[in-house]
């Protein structure tokens, strides 16, 4: 009989991870200004084999993810790469107004895409490849979050 062992990591609201973004092409829609939230992070990860301490994965290892999260989504400004206005937010950082992020996509369902990738990266280098990234879910707030999940 073959299972997965899951555990979860979660950085909750209170990480500080205030961030704002804007989806430009959402011109129907208020969401087409700066607006922030403080981010919140769930991983979950899945491994076939526990290792010799008998974990899916050491949460003392995932420093790096933390960081990361903090140099993206820590009192920063996501924009889209195509954002139209592009050049009014390269001037905002030229003058240290804001702490730029250019992305491929923003929007809560770009960020988990970007999170799982990356934290997915990290986990299969720590660990030999044991152990995956099941899925990364990213929390606006408490009544609005995506999920990301790769094929598999």
């Amino acid at each position: 009989m073959s299972g997965l062992y899951r555990s979860t990591k979660t950085y909750d609201h209170n990480e500080g991870l205030s961030c704002c973004f804007r989806q430009w092409r959402a011109t129907h829609s208020h969401c087409r200004l700066l607006h922030g939230y403080a981010l919140a992070f769930h991983f979950v990860f899945a491994a076939r084999d526990l290792d010799a301490n008998n974990w899916c994965l050491d949460f003392g290892a995932l420093k790096p993810v933390r960081a990361w999260l903090h140099e993206m989504f820590d009192h920063t400004v996501l924009v889209a790469e195509d954002d139209p206005e592009m050049e009014a937010f390269r001037q905002m950082a030229a003058r240290n107004l804001v702490d730029l992020r250019i992305l491929p996509a923003v929007g809560c369902e770009a960020i988990a895409h970007l999170a799982y990738h990356h934290v997915d990266a990290f986990a299969r280098e720590q660990t030999g490849g044991r152990v995956w990234l099941e899925s990364a879910e990213v929390r606006e707030h408490a009544a609005n979050s995506a999920i990301y999940q790769a094929d598999r």
